[in-house]
């Protein structure tokens, strides 16, 4: 699905009216790449630049997401696709604590709504790229980072 990447991102941002170089500025990262990316040159980008993208043609960033190939068609980022580590007590106290009412802080600064939402996207994102890499690793072969 990487090939059909860059013509669909430059599909939205056609579609959207935007310029390269407005989309750039917009999603806060160089025309170069935003060019690389739609001519298949740099291939599909991390999760956390499809977001900024996303972000900035107001489009959902699940749908970028699906078309990048990080999440399945059918398949939704959900608590049935976690990490077998992780016991229904802990995505409920991890759910909880982004969502809690109370100060969640970082250094000593609490930490706004928008704040929380990054920081459930990245984590997100960072686990479809651990998802990915997983199923790219050939049956028996040992995990380099150990």
């Amino acid at each position: 699905m990487e090939h059909a990447f860059g013509p669909y991102m430059k599909q939205l941002r056609e579609q959207q009216g935007f310029s390269i170089n407005q989309l750039a500025e917009a999603a806060g990262i160089s025309n170069s790449q935003i060019s690389r990316i739609e001519n298949g040159v740099r291939g599909v980008p991390k999760p956390i630049t499809i977001r900024k993208i996303a972000d900035a043609l107001g489009v959902p960033y699940t749908d970028m997401m699906k078309q990048a190939g990080y999440i399945e068609t059918g398949q939704a980022a959900d608590v049935q696709d976690v990490p077998e580590w992780a016991t229904y007590k802990d995505r409920r106290d991890f759910k909880r604590m982004l969502e809690d009412e109370d100060d969640l802080m970082f250094d000593g600064i609490p930490l706004d709504e928008e704040d929380k939402k990054r920081i459930k996207d990245v984590l997100t994102g960072l686990f479809w790229e651990a998802k990915q890499m997983n199923k790219r690793k050939k049956p028996g072969e040992s995990d380099p980072r150990s």
